[in-house]
């Protein structure tokens, strides 16, 4: 049987356009913590999503203010792009081929800057669990200005990966 294409995945999933670019749909939201976090208000216990990635587009730079784990399902390998104060820039291969050096789930800790693109193939499947749960108020997608300012050594990936 032949792989499906993107365009397959996004009809058979139902997934939609992702403002960080990509394609995705929500796949699972637990319940309200029971607490409210300061300064956040009160979140769901985690979240879940599919994204697809294709080789054209990528995941700008943003941050989410909750751990994310990212999990490799389909397709091409991505890379996984951050940027911290402790550590600048560092990228992460998530695909299938652990003896290449890729990994299939990788952890972004919560406020930490990420991007994502697929380098070979046409598209990757992806699924991002984010605890406490995703909320768009704690979603921020820096403007490259604002990122080189902080991260000039990472000048050529922050503008590859930003949009204007």
């Amino acid at each position: 049987m032949p792989a499906a294409s993107a365009a397959e995945l996004v009809r058979l999933l139902g997934l939609a356009p992702h403002p960080e670019g990509g394609f995705y749909i929500e796949t699972f939201r637990a319940p309200a913590l029971p607490f409210e976090l300061p300064r956040r208000g009160v979140r769901n216990a985690s979240t879940a999503i599919y994204f697809l990635l294709e080789a054209r587009t990528f995941s700008a730079f943003h941050s989410v203010e909750s751990d994310e784990i990212w999990h490799h399902y389909l397709g091409a390998p991505v890379e996984l792009h951050t940027l911290d104060q402790a550590r600048g820039h560092r990228v992460v291969q998530l695909g299938s081929k652990l003896f290449a050096g890729e990994v299939p789930q990788h952890v972004i800790p919560g406020g930490v800057i990420q991007a994502a693109r697929v380098t070979t193939g046409s598209y990757a499947l992806c699924g991002c669990t984010v605890a406490p749960g995703f909320d768009f108020a704690d979603f921020v997608m820096p403007g490259s200005a604002e990122l080189v300012s902080r991260f000039p050594h990472a000048r050529a990936i922050i503008e590859a990966l930003t949009r204007s």
